[in-house]
C-alpha cells in the first residue's frame, strides 16, 4: 500500500514516521498540497489539510485511492459525494479542538469589546489617550452559541466562568446545564453576544444572513467556524462587530467593524498533538479493516442529498 501525506510540517512529519516506521506500506510526505502534486499517482490513501481541494478531478487522477483523511475538523474543502459515489472512505479529526478553539474564541470577544488592539496600538506609538474605547463587561451578559459540540460546549464552560448567561441552539438536546432551543431566532433575540460553533454543510451555509440578523439583539458576533456560515452580505452590511478567525475574502478584514485572524484559532502545542494522535488513530482503524472511528459517513448521508 502506497500512503501519501500532503501540507505536511516537520513536526508531524517526525511524528508520523515514527509511528507509521512498522507497518507494510511505503509512507510518502509532501508539503505541497494534492492539487500542487504531480498527478496522476497510485496512492491508496492520502492524508490532507484544509488546502488540498478534493474535487472530482482530483479523483480521477487517483484510480487507486480507497481512504481520504483530513487532518481538521471541517471538510468542505472535500466532495464527500463523488468521494462515497466511487467508495472512498473519508474521515476528519474531531474533538481536538475544545480547548483551543473556546479559549481563542473569548480572545475575540474581548479584542472586540475592551477594543484592546486599539489600544496596545497606540501605546506603541507614545499614545495614552483612552477615553473614546469605552468597553463593555462580559459579567451578566447573555451569550448565545449556535453549535453546541466539543468546541460550543468549551464556549458554555468559558462563558459561566466570566458569569455570562447562556442559551444554545442545537437541533438536539444536549447533556449540559443551559437553556437550550432548536429555534435560531430565540437565540438571536436573547443574545448581546453572538459565538458561532458549527460545522459547514449545506444547512449552515448563509445560516446568518440579513433577513435574521434583524434579530440579534446584540452587536457582537464571534465566528472561529467557517466564514460561510454567514452571508457575505452581513459581513458588508452588519452595523456592530464581526471578529472572525477566517474570511469569505480578506479585504473584508479592511473594514473598521471587522476583527479578522487568519485561521489559527486551532493552533496550540497541544491541539496539534491530538491532531496527529488522532489522525493515526483514523488511519490505523483502516489500515486493520476497521471503519475509522471518525468517518464522516453519516455526515455525508444527513448533509448532501445523493450521498448513500
Amino acid at each position: 500500500m502506497k500512503i501519501a501525506f500532503f501540507e505536511i510540517k516537520e513536526e508531524e512529519k517526525e511524528f508520523f514516521e515514527k509511528n507509521l516506521k512498522n507497518i507494510d506500506a511505503e509512507v510518502y510526505f509532501f508539503e505541497e498540497t494534492v492539487n500542487e502534486h504531480k498527478l496522476p499517482a497510485d496512492y491508496e490513501a492520502i492524508s490532507v489539510f484544509i488546502n488540498s481541494k478534493i474535487t472530482a478531478e482530483i479523483l480521477d487522477k487517483l484510480p487507486n485511492l480507497k481512504y481520504i483523511q483530513t487532518r481538521s475538523t471541517g471538510y468542505d474543502h472535500i466532495d464527500l459525494v463523488e468521494c462515497y459515489k466511487r467508495g472512498i472512505i473519508v474521515s476528519n479529526v474531531q474533538g481536538y479542538a475544545g480547548p483551543a478553539v473556546g479559549e481563542f474564541s473569548f480572545g475575540l470577544l474581548l479584542e472586540a469589546i475592551r477594543k484592546l488592539y486599539i489600544a496596545i496600538n497606540r501605546v506603541k506609538e507614545g499614545n495614552l489617550f483612552y477615553k473614546d474605547l469605552k468597553g463593555i463587561e462580559i459579567e451578566g451578559k447573555t451569550i448565545g452559541v449556535l453549535g453546541l459540540g466539543t468546541i460550543g460546549t468549551q464556549i458554555v464552560k468559558i462563558a459561566k466562568g466570566f458569569g455570562a448567561n447562556v442559551i444554545g441552539f442545537s437541533r438536539h438536546k444536549k447533556e449540559l446545564d443551559v437553556k437550550q432551543t432548536p429555534v435560531l431566532e430565540e437565540v438571536l433575540e436573547n443574545s448581546d453576544f453572538l459565538f458561532i460553533a458549527l460545522p459547514l454543510t449545506p444547512q449552515t451555509k448563509n445560516l446568518i444572513n440579513c433577513e435574521n440578523i434583524k434579530h440579534l439583539r446584540g452587536k457582537i458576533i464571534i465566528n472561529p467556524a467557517r466564514a460561510e456560515i454567514i452571508s457575505r452580505e452581513v459581513y458588508e452590511k452588519f452595523d456592530g462587530i464581526i471578529a472572525a478567525d477566517v474570511l469569505p475574502d480578506w479585504d473584508l478584514a479592511k473594514k473598521e467593524n471587522i476583527i479578522a485572524t487568519p485561521h489559527m484559532a486551532y493552533y496550540t502545542k497541544e491541539a496539534l498533538r491530538r491532531i496527529m494522535q488522532i489522525s493515526l488513530d483514523n488511519l490505523f482503524d483502516f489500515l486493520s479493516g476497521k471503519t475509522p472511528r471518525h468517518c464522516l459517513k453519516e455526515e455525508c448521508i444527513k448533509n448532501y442529498k445523493g450521498c448513500r
